[in-house]
């Protein structure tokens, strides 16, 4: 009795010193469910017990608990595991440390297997009635002595196939080939080996991992513009008295004179910053009058008299302002006409918008004023199969000028290329004439091959100059087949073909399409 008494008294003694030392920066970072798996079984000594059981009170001390929060779950692993509580148990940190003082040790059988079955089913799996929240990260810190633990390698497997990140912390001469392979990586931040009297040397790096895995992003920003941006957060004053606080200033930059150095500072820290109050029922507020291209720094100030929460702070940079033409593009683009657009419309600040444009390279350059409102035209009159420079101008209220130039290519003429004759002349030749124009055109290309097996790979072809409309070809095989094909500058366009027939005593003539 005087035993446990004296580690009653050991254990309380810890945990005022921890509560009066706890570290800064953890409240309202968080929001999962941590799970701790605590050996009590023979061959943890009551010392061996209460220290761990003071190490996690120093451990847990720091975080926000509760709904949106961190919450915390005790699994003590003995003959007959227990749930001392459930994630739902403790809101409030008074609460949990008062619990953790009430904890006895199981005593008998290190069963680490039934309680990872345990923590599996009823406290780590979402939806159960104490158990884990769903969509939130699920954390299981295992606190070992080393001594049996049993065959856990799989258990703790299946756990982190379920998103469960394990932790490990071993007080004992434990197996670390067993240990390294159930722990989630980094092995490095997530397993400790450590004497029980020096348990304290890991509790800032245990926690941080604890940390990095819940950590909540709690402000964010979002659609910011030129001059404006949306602040959001989780409403942790939801339920309570009290109010936000917002402060957003510029953040300055500035360097030394001469030394070149150069450096940035947050404004809001001083008197240069904005200050807005919101109520406690609200999670996003909109910043606007901001400046284009500046980056700012908002720091979240949750106020309450019930309790206290951390400072939250972030920053973001504002979009520069995009002057009109930001985008020239093309479209309908035919033989003598092309449709120029640009972008962004700002008829506040824009008068008209100027088009010039010329054949390159040295064609009469042609010009078009439109509206502020307007932000497309159609160019007409151009030459067909031409490169044309166009250049649109904004001009700004202000007397600024600004331009932006885009190369178009309009459509090459399409010539009609129709009534193609053959007429035999001849046993072996053939005259040729179709009908087409000129304009546009680079020539005409004709080909003819035997379209019988003995003359399949008899195969020729011929070019002829852009005023050419008829040839004759001679030395054709029997059934020879014809083709014509206009020639463009950048390719060549569909054409016609006929057969030419030769009679074997050479008095007739045809020809078959």
């Amino acid at each position: 009795m005087d035993s446990h008494m004296l580690t009653w008294m050991m254990m309380m003694m810890m945990m005022v010193c921890s509560q009066n030392s706890a570290p800064e920066g953890v409240l309202n970072c968080c929001e999962g469910d941590v799970l701790f798996l605590l050996d009590s079984s023979g061959s943890v000594t009551s010392y061996e017990h209460a220290r761990m059981l003071s190490f996690l009170s120093e451990l847990l001390l720091p975080f926000s608990l509760g709904r949106d929060q961190v919450r915390v779950g005790l699994l003590q692993v003995g003959t007959k595991p227990r749930l001392e509580f459930g994630f739902n148990r403790h809101s409030t940190q008074s609460g949990l440390q008062g619990a953790l003082t009430n904890i006895r040790p199981l005593r008998g059988d290190t069963n680490t297997v039934d309680a990872l079955k345990m923590a599996k089913e009823w406290v780590l799996r979402p939806g159960t009635s104490d158990g884990a929240r769903e969509g939130l990260p699920r954390v299981l810190v295992w606190l070992t002595d080393g001594v049996k633990p049993g065959d856990v390698i799989g258990p703790m497997a299946e756990l982190r196939e379920e998103g469960v990140a394990v932790l490990v912390v071993s007080t004992g001469h434990s197996n670390y080939k067993v240990l390294r392979e159930v722990v989630t990586p980094p092995v490095e931040n997530h397993l400790h080996f450590v004497d029980i009297d020096d348990m304290s040397i890991i509790t800032k790096d245990l926690r941080d991992a604890i940390i990095e895995i819940i950590k909540a992003e709690r402000l964010h920003v979002r659609d910011v513009s030129t001059d404006s941006a949306s602040l959001h957060w989780r409403p942790v004053l939801s339920g309570l008295s009290g109010h936000y606080e917002i402060r957003l200033g510029e953040i300055s930059t500035g360097g030394g004179g001469g030394g070149g150095g150069s450096g940035t500072s947050p404004s809001t820290s001083g008197s240069q910053y904005q200050r807005l109050i919101q109520s406690a029922q609200l999670n996003s507020v909109r910043l606007t009058d901001l400046k284009p291209d500046t980056t700012y720094s908002v720091s979240l100030i949750p106020e309450s008299n019930e309790i206290t929460f951390n400072t939250l702070s972030t920053t973001f940079t504002t979009k520069p302002v995009v002057e009109s033409p930001a985008v020239v593009t093309v479209s309908e683009s035919g033989e003598t006409s092309v449709r120029v657009s640009w972008g962004p419309l700002q008829p506040d600040t824009v008068t008209s918008y100027y088009i010039e444009y010329s054949a390159l390279p040295r064609g009469n350059l042609q010009t078009v004023t439109v509206g502020r409102s307007q932000n497309s035209t159609l160019l007409r009159n151009l030459l067909p199969g031409t490169i044309y420079l166009v250049t649109v101008t904004a001009r700004h209220a202000s007397g600024k000028q600004k331009s932006m130039s885009v190369k178009v290519c309009t459509q090459e003429v399409t010539p009609a290329l129709d009534d193609l004759q053959l007429t035999t002349v001849g046993s072996a030749s053939v005259q040729v004439d179709w009908r087409g124009s000129a304009a546009g055109l680079r020539g005409y290309w004709l080909t003819w091959e035997g379209q019988q097996s003995s003359a399949a790979n008899q195969r020729s072809s011929l070019y002829l100059p852009p005023n050419s409309l008829s040839t004759r070809l001679t030395h054709l095989p029997p059934y020879a087949r014809v083709c014509v094909s206009p020639i463009y500058r950048t390719a060549r366009g569909d054409g016609l073909c006929c057969t030419a027939q030769f009679h074997s005593d050479a008095l007739g003539y045809g020809f078959q399409s």
